[in-house]
């Protein structure tokens, strides 16, 4: 990934440009080139940076600010995880009842009514579903705000704008974006595990046992639909966190997202790839802490890799 990045940045274009003046001799330009190490070879500005970050864990200093790019990205994180938790966890709050309703009455009007709304929901750009709520909620309505984040409390490193009315309001408009996409998809994964499970023994089994239909749902049937739930809520809460450009430059949101564009126009190349590799990181986790809640719902699992 930090070879790829490194080769698309470079024939995308010279970051001097972006930093000098236009006023700014040649020979300005060349003591630019030569601090930030842009004068030398291409594979061996590559090699420096691989010793860099893999003895010190140091990814350069942003060509823009000179700050560690790893410290620029670190300290918009909390902004970009808290609206990707709240996003899906609005979306899995709200998607997976829905698609369990959905699920056992196909063919109701509301169940109908549900996967017609998902269907708009996993259909409409999120840029576009952030400007119309913007449009009623912020400009027609004036309730909540258009952009920016409200106002933060620190907790050691980290620094959160969830414990404050302020601070929701908020958050409102971009989780209700992002979670508009996330819903609709779960509710689609919920109903296909629902109608699966239906039919199956151990369902029929429970009933035939008088248990009553909340235990049936919320025991045996819930429990055994949770692991595609969990596999789509983990890809798509990975997918949030790495690619919520859209919506944070919509609503000015001040995470990595934002950070990404603002460093790719700038071709600031040592936050872009700190970033990436970052991302790949917290994706590969995030994988494992899955397969680990797979374990958790399904002894089987542990079964199977033990033996």
């Amino acid at each position: 990934m930090s070879a790829l990045v490194f080769t698309a940045l470079y024939l995308v274009g010279d970051p001097v440009s972006m930093l000098a003046s236009p006023e700014a001799t040649d020979a300005e330009r060349e003591l630019i080139r030569q601090s930030l190490g842009l004068d030398l070879p291409l594979w061996r500005q590559y090699l420096i940076f691989l010793n860099k970050a893999l003895v010190h864990l140091d990814f350069g200093n942003s060509f823009l600010t000179g700050e560690p790019a790893m410290r620029l990205i670190l300290d918009r994180m909390p902004a970009t995880l808290e609206l990707a938790t709240a996003a899906m966890a609005l979306a899995v709050l709200i998607g997976v009842p829905l698609g369990i309703y959905a699920g056992l009455k196909p063919e109701s009007l509301g169940a109908r009514s549900v996967m017609t709304s998902s269907v708009l929901g996993f259909s409409l750009p999120n840029f576009w579903v952030g400007l119309m709520l913007i449009m009623v909620f912020a400009v027609f309505l004036h309730w909540l705000p258009a952009g920016g984040r409200g106002p933060v409390e620190t907790f050691g490193p980290i620094q959160l704008s969830i414990f404050s009315w302020e601070g929701w309001r908020s958050l409102i408009l971009p989780v209700t974006t992002i979670a508009t996409a996330k819903c609709a998809l779960i509710i689609r994964v919920t109903r296909a595990a629902t109608r699966e499970c239906l039919p199956l023994d151990y369902i029929k089994f429970a009933r035939a046992r008088g248990l009553s239909e909340a235990r049936v749902l919320g025991v045996h049937l819930l429990k055994n639909i949770l692991i595609p739930i969990v596999t789509i809520a983990g890809l798509e809460y990975g997918q949030v966190f790495a690619f919520a450009v859209v919506t944070e430059s919509v609503f000015s949101w001040p995470g990595i997202g934002k950070l990404l564009i603002d460093s790719i126009i700038t071709l600031d190349r040592p936050v872009v790839v700190a970033y990436l590799m970052l991302t790949v990181v917290f994706l590969s986790l995030l994988n494992l802490v899955v397969d680990i809640i797979y374990t958790i719902l399904d002894p089987r699992v542990q079964a199977k890799a033990g033996a």
